[in-house]
């Protein structure tokens, strides 16, 4: 069996992914190291992500290094990847879905309707805060860093009444002693592909698609290819305030269906099965909240799908709220 060499960022949660995906390589017979690269977003630490304006922050060292040959495979949180990877990469696998909602932290209050007029809210993501402020506007919102471990530190200590972090990385760090809430999606919509990992290879590694096979969860692709799709439509990358969530319905209920078909080949012929139901969520808001922006939607292709409600978005006003946006310098540049 072939060795492996996984490429990581540093942080608390990034090591548990990869070590998550080595314990799964190492039962089926492959030896397995991890080697931690910093990456430009986590070297900087003092600015809030959507002011750094750097395309793909998360990823970039690391493909270098995968480029290079040091690694055989990265794994990366999947709302970190930009919808269009660069020339000599591919996504070999997308596994089973944690939890894609986000939760809302707390020592004192129990929800948003409880908290004080006033109250002082930490997150760094714009998609967030746009929300957050058309539920709120009273509140306070702050940027908010650092790893977990960091961010529910400064809450216990204070620094914070609340904030918000994304449900799958509390969940799988087994730290959700502060979480009083998680948000539905019609009220919080998530970034798209939250709570899902990416697993990127070089292109045309065949040797190690094939071992990488197994990792790769049907479902979880179908649906965060319609997200990303729709975010690809919007130019958006991950700190711009536009949210995606599609899941599949009680009448397209597909456990261990094939969606391969649907999101591996040409988009013309993307065509899910006739009984298959994607129903697709997604905002674009204005940061301060004055302006929310919601368009849902069914569909039967991921690809189709994202596009349709992307498209939607742009047409009722989204594009001149992103262009507000980008003009302001608040978020990354379009399509990174």
């Amino acid at each position: 069996m072939p060795k492996f060499r996984i490429g990581s960022r540093g942080s608390q949660l990034a090591l548990w992914q990869a070590n998550h995906i080595s314990t799964l390589l190492r039962a089926r017979g492959h030896e397995v190291e991890i080697e931690i690269i910093h990456t430009t977003g986590d070297k900087i630490t003092d600015v809030a992500l959507a002011m750094v304006g750097t395309k793909g922050m998360f990823t970039k060292e690391i493909e270098e290094a995968l480029a290079a040959g040091r690694v055989n495979l990265a794994v990366h949180s999947l709302k970190d990847l930009p919808t269009e990877l660069p020339p000599g990469f591919e996504i070999a696998a997308i596994t089973e879905r944690q939890d894609p909602r986000d939760a809302f932290c707390s020592v004192r209050f129990s929800s948003f309707q409880e908290l004080p007029k006033g109250a002082r809210v930490g997150t760094s993501s714009l998609r967030r805060q746009a929300q957050l402020k058309a539920i709120r506007p009273d509140l306070e919102v702050h940027p908010l860093r650092g790893n977990v471990d960091t961010r529910l530190r400064r809450l216990e200590q204070g620094e914070y009444d609340a904030i918000i972090l994304a449900t799958a990385g509390l969940k799988r760090l087994g730290k959700t002693q502060l979480v009083k809430h998680i948000i539905p999606a019609e009220v919080m919509c998530p970034a798209a592909g939250q709570g899902a990992l990416g697993i990127e290879i070089r292109e045309g590694d065949i040797e190690t698609g094939k071992h990488l096979e197994f990792l790769n969860d049907p479902a979880a692709r179908a649906a965060t290819t319609c997200e990303r799709a729709l975010l690809k439509c919007l130019g958006g990358g991950c700190q711009v305030p536009i949210g995606a969530f599609a899941e599949f319905r009680p009448s397209g209920d597909l456990k261990g269906h094939d969606f391969s078909r649907a999101v591996n080949r040409p988009e013309k012929e993307s065509a899910l099965a006739a009984e298959d139901c994607l129903h697709l969520e997604a905002i674009v808001a204005d940061p301060d909240g004055s302006k929310v922006l919601r368009e849902s939607r069914d569909g039967k292709d991921p690809i189709i799908l994202g596009n349709e409600v992307g498209a939607a978005l742009l047409r009722r006003g989204g594009d001149e709220i992103l262009e507000a946006v980008y003009g302001r310098g608040l978020a990354v540049p379009p399509q990174p």
